[in-house]
């Protein structure tokens, strides 16, 4: 937060406001005939088709500003939107941005939160297009939605997997909810004795994983590069059990996955010791590690398993055979979906 001065978003107005946090809002898509300023919109996608995904972060439930600086915010909210356009196998070219924002934020601590939207807008490539501010009496409410293209009928649905597919996870699993573990357990200690100040240098990677989590535009683009074409794709922002259900249920599939083929940090493995819980079981049920679980044909092993950023953790199954987890132990487990709820 800047302490010096504190401008009261109330002296502006809405559009004011609005104006105000996108005068420096520039233009990076050929596609984008019409920007902010207008009744709304209008891109031009070339012939290409359009993918179209929506995400609603509410304080307090998806995120606590006690730990979460507003610049990370902002550069997250895009982030995890973008993710969503990437599971399609397809390019985000758009966002719009509509702000609930109480009166306890002031005009520069928005311009901190768009600090991060529009660093994350530079990295990849994405025009703000709209979007809308409200007041708000519960705190801050942000709504983004992403529009990215797609060569015709060339996405990539959930509903694609085929018996016999090998299952394919990017990056690495669990350490984003550890990281999660970890604020929060400073948090608690922090009020209980403010005196104590956290030290999360050491725990950089996981604290990064949770606060500014990224996109994989990489494997997106390296799978298109090589000519894969993965049968199916999900991100992972639930656990990696509750993507795999959704997988095989809409697929009409089961499947098993080896525990000991799950990629998992090796800094999030000594946390989890620190914790006392199963690193595989962060994996499975923690959420919002954002990579991406998809599953190729057999005949792309040789070209999949060349990149180092991929593993592959199982198979598809005919779906009598069910969702299973075969443990390191060779015990086979049925997949259950303990993944972090929205609702509950």
């Amino acid at each position: 937060m800047h302490d010096t001065t504190r401008t009261e978003i109330s002296s502006l107005g809405e559009f004011g406001l609005i104006e105000h946090l996108t005068r420096n809002n520039e233009t990076r898509q050929a596609g984008t005939i019409l920007s902010i300023g207008d009744d709304a919109a209008v891109i031009d996608q070339f012939g290409r088709q359009s993918v179209i995904s929506n995400d609603l972060l509410i304080e307090g439930i998806h995120f606590d500003l006690m730990y979460t600086p507003l610049k990370h915010l902002g550069y997250k909210a895009v982030a995890v939107n973008l993710s969503d356009i990437y599971a399609m196998m397809a390019t985000p070219t758009h966002i719009t941005i509509a702000l609930g924002v109480s009166n306890k934020f002031s005009v520069e601590a928005l311009e901190e939160f768009y600090e991060g939207v529009y660093a994350a807008c530079e990295k990849f490539d994405v025009d703000l297009i709209g979007g809308d501010t409200s007041s708000s009496k519960i705190g801050f409410i942000i709504s983004v939605t992403a529009i990215g293209e797609v060569a015709p009928d060339k996405y990539v649905t959930r509903s694609g997997a085929k018996v016999n597919n090998l299952v394919c996870v990017s990056g690495n699993l669990g350490a984003a909810y550890l990281g999660l573990q970890l604020l929060e357990r400073e948090k608690k200690i922090f009020l209980e004795n403010p005196a104590i100040q956290p030290d999360l240098q050491s725990q950089k990677y996981l604290v990064g994983r949770i606060l500014k989590p990224e996109p994989r535009a990489d494997i997106v683009e390296w799978l298109q590069e090589n000519s894969i074409a993965p049968t199916s794709m999900i991100d992972v922002s639930d656990g990696l059990s509750s993507e795999m259900l959704h997988l095989c249920a809409d697929s009409d599939t089961g499947c098993i996955i080896y525990e000991d083929k799950i990629p998992i940090h090796d800094d999030a493995r000594a946390m989890a010791i620190e914790f006392n819980i199963g690193a595989a079981a962060c994996a499975l049920s923690g959420g919002e590690d954002y990579e991406l679980l998809f599953t190729i044909k057999q005949e792309d092993y040789e070209k999949v398993a060349r990149n180092n950023d991929i593993s592959i953790i199982g198979y598809i199954t005919e779906k009598s055979e069910g969702s299973n987890l075969l443990t390191k132990g060779g015990v086979k487990h049925k997949l259950t979906a303990q993944g972090w709820n929205a609702f509950l």
